[in-house]
């Protein structure tokens, strides 16, 4: 895996000073931990929710997939190329406010029409969050620290992750699923006005004064030609796809498997699988930038490593009858299956070329969002449905029955289906990680070629 060259060094020695370029990393870390928190928190109480609006698996992935990602993806190009030309900052504090708003009206939904409205609203304002982050970050940091700084800004989604875990299963089990919104939501105005105020425009990299901003066109005209780019975010959008779908529903797997309530679910996917999750997402940035001169092409063998370490982990901890025997082997399974995602963005960034980062970033984020984040809960849920009901069928019930009044009458016979459902989905959703990481192995190939620094 030694390679005897490395990308060339870019010039670039970043902007401010270092405990100024810190402070603007963290600021970002806690605007990405906070889009997590809001995002994902609708997985973590959706069981309560289910119960009230008599829900299937089917309509839980509708919430957690297409509500958020349609345009979600949609609107992260235009607001990528406004970044490539406007105040980066000003348009991520505008967009904070505006998910953080839509995140607390999801607890005033009376149905399920108006809860999917609700987080579609969510979709439109973080659809403004990671390409001018991105960006931002690729002018603070010189290129030779930026896996370690963008895989810091990547542990928002662990740790948003672990902390919608928490604090919505937390106050889901002793105050209601609406109040979890509300007061995960309404704190993000107040970061809106901090990050705006607190958090200077740096000046571009890499760009010549008077020469135009490529056209959209022009910028995926570029990238569309580079293999790396193509590997990077089908490898990506296929883990994606297994992340979102799988974690959609890992709550309900522990509440349906293993009898833990929404607290208990809460605490062990929030504390224990959110830490390791964190551990691997940094452990890979770092690792990264510390191996790149003699390995240039770390960046991507590192994210297929982790994915074929990762699968045979999860399939037995998922599988396993005992939870405490399983989560030793989820815990590597989330370490090693993170190693992706800080890696993921420095390649992207690292292949396109200074005022095309922004741009790059969203279409990354087109591809693995609506392929990933819009596919995978949805199918992975309607998965389980036909599953469930194939074992249904024994007691002459189906999911639509259990989602009605009478499932008081057939409560065990529901339970026993709509596990068996879940877990097998789940088990068969997992083989796609071997998938992503064998992009990432053709990753390997071409992106030494492809690299601009």
């Amino acid at each position: 895996m030694t390679d005897s060259t490395a990308p060339a060094a870019a010039p670039h020695p970043g902007y401010g000073t270092k405990p100024y370029r810190a402070y603007v990393l963290a600021a970002l870390l806690i605007v990405y931990t906070f889009n997590f928190i809001d995002r994902v928190v609708v997985s973590i109480i959706q069981e309560p929710i289910k119960l009230e609006f008599g829900l299937t698996d089917f309509q839980l992935g509708l919430l957690g997939g297409p509500a958020f990602a349609v345009l979600y993806t949609l609107l992260g190009i235009p607001i990528a190329r406004l970044a490539e030309k406007k105040n980066r900052m000003t348009i991520l504090s505008i967009c904070v406010g505006l998910w953080s708003l839509a995140t607390a009206l999801c607890g005033f939904a009376n149905s399920f029409a108006t809860l999917l409205a609700a987080r579609v609203g969510v979709s439109i304002g973080e659809a403004g969050c990671t390409p001018p982050a991105q960006s931002v970050i690729s002018d603070y940091f010189p290129a030779d620290k930026r896996a370690t700084a963008i895989s810091i800004y990547a542990l928002g989604v662990p740790v948003g992750s672990m902390l919608a875990a928490i604090g919505g299963g937390y106050i889901a089990n002793y105050l209601g699923w609406r109040e979890a919104f509300w007061i995960l939501g309404f704190p993000g105005l107040l970061l809106a006005i901090l990050v705006k105020l607190t958090v200077k425009e740096p000046p571009r990299s890499g760009v010549v004064e008077g020469v135009e901003t490529p056209t959209f066109l022009e910028a995926f005209a570029v990238l569309s030609k580079k293999a790396t780019f193509w590997h990077v975010s089908l490898g990506s959008a296929v883990a994606s796809f297994v992340g979102y779908g799988v974690g959609q529903y890992l709550n309900s797997f522990l509440i349906r498997t293993h009898d833990l309530n929404i607290l208990q679910a809460s605490q062990l996917t929030g504390v224990v699988l959110g830490m390791a999750a964190a551990f691997g997402t940094f452990f890979a940035g770092w690792l990264a930038d510390k191996v790149v001169k003699r390995h240039p092409n770390a960046l991507a063998w590192l994210p297929a490593l982790g994915f074929f370490v990762a699968t045979p982990f999860y399939l037995v901890g998922y599988m396993s009858p005992s939870l405490w025997v399983g989560v030793p082997f989820l815990v590597v399974g989330a370490i090693t299956h993170y190693f992706y995602l800080g890696c993921m963005y420095a390649s992207i960034q690292g292949v396109a070329p200074p005022r095309m980062r922004a741009t790059a970033t969203a279409v990354l984020l087109f591809i693995v969002n609506i392929l990933g984040y819009g596919l995978g809960p949805p199918v992975i849920g309607a998965l389980s449905d036909f599953l469930a009901n194939t074992s249904l069928q024994q007691f002459a019930l189906t999911t639509a029955d259990c989602g009605r009044g009478i499932l008081e009458a057939n409560k065990a016979n529901c339970a026993v289906g709509q596990e068996f459902g879940l877990r097998w989905a789940i088990f068969i959703g997992l083989f796609g990680y071997l998938w992503a990481g064998a992009h990432f192995l053709f990753a390997w190939k071409t992106l030494r070629k492809d690299w601009v620094g």
